[in-house]
């Protein structure tokens, strides 16, 4: 299953269908966003909206499934007899990555309800990409989130509605989709992360591929905005999912490489022959000189924001949060951090946030004090009602699971040996609740009384080949690392 692949070969299939010639392809702004994240610029030519008849034939197709009803208005608004071809093509969606993707939705919820339209639109996301990559799935939803039995209901409602879309092939083991609450691992968007990708989620944010960088000090003007894209940037391909020391020296390397080739594209061009072969390998010259200064810049500024922010030292701290079980050491560490400048605020409310989930009912709990000292260095109540508003959302009362307990015997032998090995990386002891979910389903052991099935349950004692988990409420860059792990066939 290939999210980015689904949405590429539908565009390909538009431009074939349409016939040779000059191509506009006009999109509404929420399609734009979709393609511009599996395209280059370069590779379509991009436009905002179709409003009046301008080109003498148009082929429409919209991202999702489209009602009778808007047909037939479509057809009594075509005067001028110019539309060619109405089809559905499924791209209704933000492919992230080949086995990640995206709504950009914010706000879903109101309290433990769905936001009516937030429920419509993640329906409509969801069912698209299960017609993209054709799949008709078993669905499971997390039993202890309300909303995420409202989700997998309206989504077996448009399968059952649209039976004719999803009558594909059947196979041997049908595909499962799984839907889950974040609220059942707040622990994981709150932690500072250290792979590639997810650095600069967390740190400089990617809007649609795009970085800002604008306000790194002394940023060039080709630099304020980069693009990051697995699709078109072999490096950042090779290097998304690797550790931040690793990534260092892979830029060192890459430098040195850049740096081996630039002497030798410009001494030697005392010919013809030598001007050629420059002309020939420029643009792949130019292209490698636009990656190296790219990432350079990027992984520069992603280094001096873990300094100025002392994140190795807060992260060292929220690994013990999450992974530790010593209450003492935990509130001395946090306390140490809260009186120290060189902790941002918003460092400083994650780390209570963190203190207040792992230690939720401790007897000994030194919550009220942390929110005193929070108070004090921002001299607002703001970040305080963020704590309090963190443990609503995803504290042990609204649960499913449990966060800090291994499960099984296997889990307890493996932290057990863990302990006496030590830890290679502290930074990275964390692992998110979704990669034990996911090993727990493929090896048919997740339990049907905590994720039951909507229907009939088909799936009992077989081993899944493939998983789509709908998660909702938001996503963390760490979690989009784990199903290239997991969901192999075991």
């Amino acid at each position: 299953m290939n999210a980015v692949l689904a949405v590429r070969q539908y565009v390909s299939k538009m431009i074939e269908d349409s016939g040779p010639g000059m191509k506009v392809l006009l999109m509404d702004r929420e399609t734009t966003g979709a393609v511009s994240v599996v395209y280059t610029q370069s590779e379509i030519l991009q436009r905002e909206e179709l409003r009046r008849p301008k080109y003498s034939i148009y082929f429409i197709y919209f991202s999702n499934v489209i009602s009778k009803s808007d047909v037939k208005a479509l057809a009594e608004a075509d005067e001028q007899e110019v539309v060619a071809e109405v089809q559905e093509f499924y791209g209704d969606y933000i492919a992230v990555n080949p086995h990640v993707f995206s709504l950009n939705l914010l706000g879903c919820c109101r309290g433990r309800s769905w936001d009516p339209a937030q429920l419509t639109r993640t329906t409509q996301g969801l069912t698209a990409l299960l017609l993209s990559l054709k799949k008709c799935p078993m669905i499971r939803y997390q039993l202890s989130s309300e909303p995420a039995k409202r989700l997998a209901e309206c989504v077996k409602q448009v399968i059952t509605k649209e039976y004719e879309l999803f009558d594909f092939r059947r196979t041997e083991v049908p595909p499962l989709l799984l839907v889950l609450d974040r609220s059942d691992d707040a622990i994981t968007p709150l932690l500072n992360q250290w792979t590639y990708q997810a650095m600069v989620h967390e740190l400089l944010g990617i809007n649609n591929n795009r970085i800002d960088l604008s306000r790194v000090p002394g940023i060039s003007k080709d630099l304020r905005e980069v693009v990051l894209s697995a699709e078109n940037d072999e490096f950042y391909a090779n290097n998304m999912y690797l550790n931040f020391a690793e990534i260092g020296t892979n830029i060192k390397n890459l430098m040195e490489d850049f740096q081996r080739r630039k002497p030798k594209e410009q001494q030697k061009l005392e010919s013809i022959a030598d001007m050629k072969a420059f002309v020939e390998n420029y643009p792949q010259f130019k292209k490698m000189s636009g990656t190296v200064s790219k990432h350079v810049t990027v992984v520069g500024e992603l280094s001096r924001l873990v300094a100025e922010r002392n994140l190795l030292e807060v992260s060292e701290v929220e690994q013990e949060l999450a992974c530790q079980n010593d209450h003492s050491g935990a509130l001395q560490s946090v306390r140490r951090l809260l009186q120290s400048p060189r902790v941002s605020e918003l460092d400083a409310a994650r780390l209570v946030m963190l203190y207040a989930l792992r230690y939720e009912r401790h007897a000994s709990s030194g919550l009220p004090a942390l929110l005193e000292e929070l108070h004090g260095r921002g001299g607002t109540d703001r970040y305080r009602k963020l704590v309090s508003a963190v443990v609503e959302y995803g504290g042990k009362r609204v649960r499913g699971s449990d966060l800090f307990s291994p499960k099984d015997a296997v889990a307890i032998t493996k932290q057990f040996l863990k302990g006496l090995k030590g830890i290679e990386n502290v930074y990275t002891q964390h692992q998110p609740l979704l990669q034990e979910t996911l090993d727990q389903l493929i090896k048919g052991k997740l339990k049907d009384s905590q994720y039951p099935y909507l229907g009939p349950n088909t799936l009992r004692d077989s081993f899944l080949e493939e998983v789509t988990a709908a998660g909702f409420r938001g996503r963390s860059a760490d979690s989009s690392q784990v199903p290239p792990r997991s969901s192999s066939r075991r």
